[in-house]
């Protein structure tokens, strides 16, 4: 296993548990505590987790941007719950603006095992190279800068590209959705592109798994006003069906 692959899990780890420890690691991974340690090292200089004795612990800054295959196996079950749901609400033959989150991915994997002729306009690299198989669909790529660890296409020419088409539906996720602040990312650019998605459809969908309710990250993507569906993984609480009544958003969980 090379040293990068390690560091993902231990990272898809610390997502699941909050705090590893280096000695198990070690044995796990059949390696010297030694090299468990450069790992953290270089994890926490990235800003990933702290070091503490014997071990590490999670850095839950909500502003950090987790590697797209750290992501992607986190809440595995809650975004295939999210994914199947989301396919009740799409149609043969609709058009459908992804973003480039890994719960995305889900969605699209769901979408190829049941739609037809669906046209996908996302700048998810790794949604591109799902449906590449996918037949009699059309996939679109939204060019754009390719982003380091993202496994997305973003930025100005991202934008200008979505902003040629208006489709019947655009889903998206967010890191943080709050009842003040919103629907917010912890990526500018992210935020940006997503923005262009929803003004470009009839349709906004969010897409947000339990653990983005009541947090704020740095960048916002909009207001509930733009949203008309909220698909999640859980029941809310009652002080968030009550805003989703007020604002007239149908809000969708297993």
């Amino acid at each position: 296993m090379l040293a990068i692959e390690r560091r993902n899990e231990i990272l898809g780890k610390l997502q699941n548990d909050k705090r590893v420890i280096v000695s198990e690691l070690s044995d796990y991974y059949e390696v010297s505590e030694e090299t468990i340690r450069r790992d953290l090292e270089k994890l926490e200089k990235d800003g990933y987790v702290t070091k503490s004795y014997g071990g590490a612990i999670l850095n839950e800054n909500i502003n950090l941007e987790m590697p797209f295959n750290v992501r992607k196996n986190t809440n595995v079950v809650g975004k295939q719950r999210i994914a199947a749901l989301l396919t009740e609400l799409v149609n043969d033959g609709d058009s459908l603006m992804l973003d480039s989150s890994s719960t995305a991915v889900f969605i699209a994997k769901a979408l190829k095992e049941t739609k037809r002729n669906l046209t996908i306009i996302t700048n998810s690299i790794e949604i591109i190279i799902e449906l590449f198989d996918a037949q009699e669909w059309r996939v679109l790529s939204t060019g754009g800068l390719a982003q380091e660890g993202s496994f997305a296409l973003v930025g100005p020419q991202t934008d200008q590209m979505l902003s040629a088409y208006h489709v019947s539906k655009a889903i998206i996720s967010c890191k943080g959705f709050d009842i003040h602040n919103g629907i917010t990312d912890s990526n500018e650019l992210h935020a940006r592109n997503k923005q262009t998605m929803l003004n470009r459809t009839e349709q906004g969908i969010l897409a947000v798994d339990k653990s983005k309710f009541g947090k704020t990250a740095f960048a916002l993507i909009s207001r509930l006003d733009n949203i008309s569906i909220i698909v999640t993984d859980e029941k809310p609480e009652e002080k968030w069906l009550r805003l989703f009544e007020e604002y007239r958003i149908k809000c969708i969980w297993p």
